[in-house]
C-alpha cells in the first residue's frame, strides 16, 4: 500500500512523532541527525535508504560529512509533511538501528 501524499494535520504529526525518537519538525520538515561510527557506515546507510526511497518515489534531502548524515524530509509537491515522510523516516530507523552512535 502506498503511503499518502496528503498533508497530516499538525495534531497528526505530533501523533506520528511520539515513536520517531531523535526526528522533530523544524521549519515545518521533519529533520534528524544521525552519527555513525565512521564514513563508511553513514554512506552505507545512505545507500540502504536510496534503494528505500527510490521505491517509494520520495527522495530524502540530506548530507553527509564524514560520519554524520543530516535529514530533512518533506513533501514538496503538499507544501508540508505527508504520511510518506513518515513512512521514509520509519524506514531510516531501521536502517540506523544499532549503527547510530548518538
Amino acid at each position: 500500500m502506498t503511503a499518502s501524499r496528503s498533508r497530516l494535520s499538525d495534531e497528526e504529526v505530533t501523533t506520528q512523532l511520539a515513536d520517531l525518537p531523535g526526528w522533530s519538525v523544524e521549519d515545518g520538515k521533519l529533520t534528524r541527525h544521525y552519527r555513525f561510527q565512521d564514513f563508511i557506515a553513514a554512506v552505507g546507510f545512505m545507500t540502504q535508504v536510496a534503494i528505500e526511497a527510490e521505491q517509494l518515489d520520495h527522495h530524502p534531502n540530506w548530507s553527509n560529512v564524514y560520519n554524520r548524515v543530516d535529514v530533512t524530509l518533506w513533501t514538496h509537491d503538499a507544501g508540508g509533511l505527508t504520511a510518506l515522510d513518515v513512512k521514509l523516516a520509519r524506514a531510516m530507523e531501521r536502517r540506523a538501528g544499532a549503527a547510530v552512535t548518538d
